[in-house]
């Protein structure tokens, strides 16, 4: 395995061994111990004391299931602290194969010129990027890339956002079907854009592929880990079935589905937004209602979502994309929301970050409640610079301020996702305290709050709560080190033998007797390294705490986020 440095300023490319420190570690584990270590933390964000990781996890390219995540990792132009966020796509597995533990893209260039970062078995190339695919939509983009360097190859890409350096700019990875994944959160996209980067090809053909300690065991481990993802009611049928957007009517249900720019949690719409209506819309029109991001996926959660002509329009539409237009800024057309979606894919921006943004303008009066036509401008505003598209795609902080509201559902300056912490108050306790920003993935509470995956934690009181969100930070931060997708945590948290066989396989490949112990204090190690960044950056615990209007009462069940700071400061005590 091998550590490629690319230096922007100089032009230059390096190639090392791995460091000795780093050598257990992938995905979020290697990224966020990188930046920990070599960026300085008071530096610019899209300065050239920043740098960008992209690491694939610990069995990205082997044949584990579910194992196709690449880590993204920098100092965020969003937050202004530590920042990851992991996307499918074929991106990870071909790095993976090349042999590639990580990949580090740091300095700047003078010039104005964007440049593509070319990867493959021959070594590593800086050329310049196309002239016919800057400034366009990443649609055209990646065909551009592939018909120029192979149908097959994967590509990060940083889309008209990221070339504007906007705040909530996303890195876009395209899937085995030429279609977008994203690395969403935190403006990462900016990040890239900022390096004068515009995309990241590598092409896997001829690489030496992975190496096995125990092949035997591994594949033993792996039909193990399967099994599990397949027995379990949620990665087995409901994601299947559904996709993410199963949790519409269920978060409605639980009066936990966020409307209005969080003025309730429940709306009478639920169900034309909601995955059992995305999925009978997707067969009526010959779409594919279940698809994989990645190669190996057995959980295939996404779908292909086609138009009324039947024309393909978007994949990955996902349940907080849905939240964010169809409920919080109440948009209630389906078809509505997927072109906003597909314009926000073809933008490079974050659909969380800037569906809550939407919302937020709505409220300002920017444009009406509910009007889809106004918020696909809105999108379509992005991607063309405008002065108001620069202010949307600078996130929902930046458009709060602006207009001078107070009703600005971010933490760290980040938007807040699609669960009402006053509903699903586990998830709230992440929301405030993961060095992330709110980032529902990061200790993602809603799994034992609502679904009763991994036992069962009510969601309207406080009791138990801070065990739930401590507890799955740690385990979220390790998982996210695997290269795994995060949803294996429903089987792994239910089904003993599925984490058995996770730490199995990862022993198998390394040659390593770790223990559940290890994987404990390995997403310790990680979430220490990270709050330590951001506590050097200037962020204290008065910075883990939600917005006032959160002390409002939440209908239907008029509950408030009534966690003392005492209580939110016990999260991290470990």
């Amino acid at each position: 395995m091998k550590f490629i440095r690319v230096d922007m300023t100089a032009k230059k490319v390096k190639v090392e061994e791995v460091p000795e420190k780093y050598a257990g570690l992938g995905g979020r584990g290697l990224t966020s111990m990188i930046v920990a270590d070599e960026v300085k933390p008071t530096c610019h964000p899209l300065g050239k004391n920043n740098k960008i990781v992209f690491a694939p996890g610990l069995l990205s390219g082997t044949s584990a299931p579910n194992s196709g995540r690449i880590s993204v990792g920098a100092k965020s132009p969003l937050t202004g602290g530590i920042k990851e966020s992991n996307a499918g796509g074929s991106f990870s597995q071909k790095l993976a194969r090349l042999g590639v533990k990580a990949l580090v893209i740091e300095g700047m260039p003078d010039e104005d010129n964007l440049y593509v970062i070319n990867v493959n078995a021959s070594g590593v190339t800086i050329e310049e990027a196309p002239r016919e695919i800057i400034g366009k939509g990443n649609y055209e983009a990646i065909k551009g890339l592939s018909s120029k360097y192979g149908e097959k190859v994967g590509i990060a890409i940083a889309g008209p956002a990221g070339e504007m350096r906007l705040a909530a700019a996303n890195i876009s990875i395209k899937d085995p079907d030429g279609n977008i994944r994203s690395a969403g959160r935190g403006g990462l996209g900016a990040v890239l854009g900022s390096k004068k980067v515009k995309a990241v090809v590598v092409d896997d053909n001829g690489a030496p592929g992975v190496p096995i300690a125990d092949a035997d065991a591994f594949n033993t481990a792996a039909k193990r880990f399967a099994k599990a993802l397949l027995d379990h009611p949620v990665t087995g049928q409901g994601l299947p079935a559904y996709g993410t957007d199963i949790l519409v009517n269920i978060l409605n249900e639980a009066g936990g589905l966020p409307t209005q720019n969080f003025r309730r949690g429940r709306n009478e719409w639920a169900n034309d937004i909601g995955g059992e209506t995305m999925a009978a819309t997707i067969k009526e029109r010959g779409g594919k209602p279940t698809h994989n991001c990645h190669t190996g996926c057995v959980i295939r959660c996404s779908q292909q979502y086609y138009d009324k002509a039947g024309q393909y329009l978007t994949s990955g539409f996902e349940y907080e994309t849905i939240w964010s237009l169809g409920a919080d800024a109440c948009i209630k057309n389906l078809d509505d929301i997927a072109y906003i979606d597909r314009a926000m894919d073809n933008a490079g921006i974050d659909s969380i970050e800037t569906g809550a943004t939407i919302a937020v303008a709505m409220d300002a009066g920017v444009i009406p409640w509910g009007d889809g036509k106004a918020a696909l401008d809105l999108v379509e505003q992005i991607g063309k610079g405008t002065p108001l598209g620069r202010i949307i795609g600078s996130g929902a902080a930046v458009t709060g301020k602006v207009f001078g509201l107070t009703r600005v559902p971010v933490v760290k300056n980040q938007a807040i996702p699609a669960y009402d912490p006053r509903a699903v108050k586990g998830v709230g306790l992440t929301y405030a305290t993961s060095p992330m920003g709110a980032d529902h993935t990061a200790g993602y509470a809603v799994a034992t709050n609502i679904l009763k995956v991994g036992g069962f934690v009510e969601p309207l009181k406080k009791e138990g709560q801070v065990e739930l969100s401590r507890n799955l930070q740690i385990a979220t931060a390790a998982v996210d080190s695997t290269g795994m997708c995060l949803f294996i945590a429903f089987a792994i948290l239910d089904i003993p033998d599925g984490f058995n066989a996770l730490i199995d396989m990862i022993n198998a490949q390394y040659g390593l007797s770790l223990t559940a112990d290890d994987v404990t204090a390995l997403g310790q190690a990680i979430l220490k390294a990270e709050r330590g960044f951001n506590e050097k950056a200037g962020f204290t615990r008065a910075h883990d705490r939600l917005p006032e209007y959160f002390q409002e009462e939440c209908p239907p069940h008029n509950t408030t986020w009534d966690f003392t700071d005492e209580e939110i400061d016990e999260v991290f005590n470990f």
